[in-house]
This record gives C-alpha cells, structure tokens and sequence, in this order.
C-alpha cells in the first residue's frame, strides 16, 4: 500500500506496552501527519478489539504486548487477505534471526528492532502516510469561546506535557556521539540542567519494563536505559508541540526559574559533598523543583497561540495560583519515586520535626539560590537549616564561591 492509496486523514493504531515509548512513537507519527487520527494502547487484547471495530490504514504495534503479542496481531491481520496488504509496522527488541525468520512470512511492512533508528522510523512512515513532496500543516485550535485564563489552565492541569526545553537536544546528542556510540556521561554533562530532560528519564527508567531499585537521578536512568532509548526519548521531546517558547515574557519568567534550578542544584550538589552525603539526588531534586512552574508557562504558550490575552500580571497570577498544583500533579503522573517527590518537596519547605540530612541541604541549597547578590549569607547562617547541617558562614561562602 503507497501514500496515494491512503484516505485523506489516515487512521493509525499504535499498540505499545510502555508508556514513554508509546508517547515517543506518537509525537513522531504526529511529526509525520499532524493531522492523523490515533487510537493508541497499551496492550494486545485493547488492540485486538480496536482491530475489530475499526478499519485501519497502518498499525504499529510491539511484539512484546501483554495478552495478545504484536506477532500474533499481525497474524490476525494477514488473516483477513486484504488487497492491498494492510501497513504493519512490527516493533521489537528481539534481533535474532530465529525471531526475524518468525516474523517474515506474515509480511510485515517492517520489521524495527530497538532501540529505534528514529530517522529510518520517520522515513517509513512519511513513505506510507505522505505522497511524494507532500506536507500536511495543521492549524493550533482556537480556545473555546468564553474560556477563561483559570478555567483553561485547570483543564490542562491533568494533560499538560511538562516543561519547555532548555537544551537543544540535537546538539546535545550530536557532542555526545563518539566513534563507539553514545558516551553516557558526556550525554550527562550535556543535559544535567535542564528538569524535563531529567524529569522524563527518571521516568523511564521507573516504568513498567524496569525492575529494581527505583532511579532518583540522571545518572541513574542513562545508566538503566539502554543508550539508544534515552538518545531517542531525549530526541523525541523536540517533536512535541511549545516545547520551545515564543513569547518574550514567557521566556524571561522561564529563564529565572530555569537559572534559579540550575543554582539550587548546584548548591546542592556542593552542600552534599562537603558533608559527604548523595549529591546526585540532592541535585535532581533541585533541578525538578520549579518544573510545575515551567509546565504552566508551557501551557501558558498554549493558551497565548490559541487567541488568548497574556500579560506580565497574568502569568505572575499564573505563576502563584496553578504552579505548585502543576508541579504535584506532574510528579505523580509521571509516577516519580516517592523518595525523590518528599526530597523535592524539602526544598519549599520542611515538614514534620524529623528531617533527613538531605533534605535539610536541598532547603538550604534553595534558600542560598533566592539570595540577591546584595544579600549576606549571615542570616542563612544562623536559620534553623543551617544549624541542623552544623553549617557556618564560612561553609555557606565556600559553597557560594566554589
């Protein structure tokens, strides 16, 4: 079957047993053909029955789906003999010519094993969903009439994707390539800064096809992921819709909450190892804290290119109302370790009268990073925080000047 074939909004399925490379997957379909219509799930019997009430016009689906497997799917599909054959995209990380001799006499359109090549991935769907110098431009919806500002960014509480980029993830990943493949730690060093890069690894690294003990920091996750996965998760978040900002007041508030991140981890990360304590989690949970607040402006650009006022007033009323609730309901749905959401939550504020030494350098670490240049570290000094860590000003102006 060839793009000519194919109606003027193709219905797609894409069957994916996890999470994040369901998500990938569908930002790169939608990369292709914005305007495709998606069911998406996550495993083989959902897939199965979608199979049956609905006709199709590609399917991409795992081999290793719960239930019902992607090969058996196939199976199903080539049953029907449809003329032409119906595009069948298998997903896999089974590369072992016993499983690739299982899957070629069903005639699957390709044959992907992980991780993905995601230009070979790109270029097999704009062959089967794009004619020959064909792009498909789809128009950023109006709002709603009558939506307000509060109404809109309660809605997109649930849903919203996470914070803008910080990074230019090409060019991250583009340093990081070396003659032997991925360099895990040059990869590190690249995107460390930047809280959605770090906020979506360490989810991956927890989901559903990992086991073990739960990851709390970058480090952690490259390490858990395989090379190819994290590059492709990583590349995957440039695809998606605002993950650049386009108004100038929007990236001023941005770039203050990304720097004041990137200083309270580095407090952090200071703080710990002077004390000997894990400077990694201590810097994740830095690095994540404002990252409610930079989902909001995300989905404040939303709200912007749907026809909606912004002024500096709005996105400061914004800020204070919804960035808290966004920062909790993002940490949860992205299903973060526990540990990591009370270190995360140490650094606004302590709570309880028995607190973790980490914990303590993580607040500390943030009040140190509000500090305006014309203010003393005498009074942090003498705060509670400080005294509990049994650190003085001479300590606190070390880890400043560092």
């Amino acid at each position: 079957m060839t793009a000519v074939d194919l109606p003027a909004v193709p219905r797609v399925l894409i069957a994916e047993a996890d999470p994040w490379s369901r998500d990938l997957l569908k930002q790169v379909l939608l990369n292709v053909r914005c305007d495709a219509r998606l069911d998406v799930c996550a495993d083989g019997d959902h897939a199965a029955a979608l199979l049956r009430e609905k006709s199709y016009d590609l399917i991409l689906a795992d081999w290793e789906l719960a239930g019902v497997d992607g090969l058996s799917l196939l199976r199903s599909v080539r049953q029907q003999r449809r003329s032409p054959a119906l595009p069948f995209i298998l997903l896999s990380s089974r590369n072992d010519s016993a499983s690739v001799c299982e899957a070629l006499p069903l005639a699957p359109t390709a044959y992907l094993t992980r991780p993905l090549n995601m230009e070979s991935l790109t270029q097999r769907l704009q062959d089967l969903l794009l004619n020959e110098g064909e792009s498909v431009y789809c128009e950023i919806p109006a709002l709603a009439p009558g939506m307000t500002l509060p109404a809109f960014l309660e809605q997109r509480r649930e849903v919203c994707d996470g914070a803008p980029l910080r990074v230019d993830v090409k060019a991250a990943v583009h340093r990081s390539l070396g003659p032997e493949g991925v360099d895990l730690q040059q990869l590190e060093d690249q995107v460390r800064m930047d809280p959605q890069i770090t906020a979506v690894l360490i989810a991956a690294a927890n989901s559903a096809g990992y086991h073990g003990t739960p990851v709390q920091t970058l480090h952690a996750a490259l390490n858990k992921l395989v090379p190819g996965q994290s590059m492709n998760l990583i590349l995957g978040l440039a695809l998606k819709h605002n993950v650049v900002l386009g108004d100038p007041g929007l990236v001023a508030y941005a770039e203050r909450h990304w720097q004041l991140s990137e200083d309270s981890a580095e407090y952090a990360r200071r703080l710990a190892r002077m004390l000997e304590l894990d400077h990694q989690r201590c810097y994740s949970a830095c690095i994540l804290h404002r990252l409610g607040d930079l989902a909001l402006l995300r989905c404040l650009e939303d709200w912007r290119q749907g026809g909606g006022a912004l002024d500096d007033e709005a996105i400061g009323e914004s800020l204070d109302n919804f960035g808290a609730a966004y920062g909790s309901a993002l940490r949860t749905r992205w299903r973060l370790p526990l540990e990591l959401r009370q270190l995360i939550a140490a650094t606004y504020s302590l709570e309880g009268g028995v607190y973790s030494r980490e914990a303590l350098v993580v607040n500390l670490a943030t009040q140190m990073a509000r500090l305006t240049e014309h203010e003393g570290l005498q009074e942090l000094a003498g705060s509670k925080t400080a005294r509990l860590l049994k650190v003085g000003l001479s300590e606190l102006t070390r880890v400043r000047k560092t």
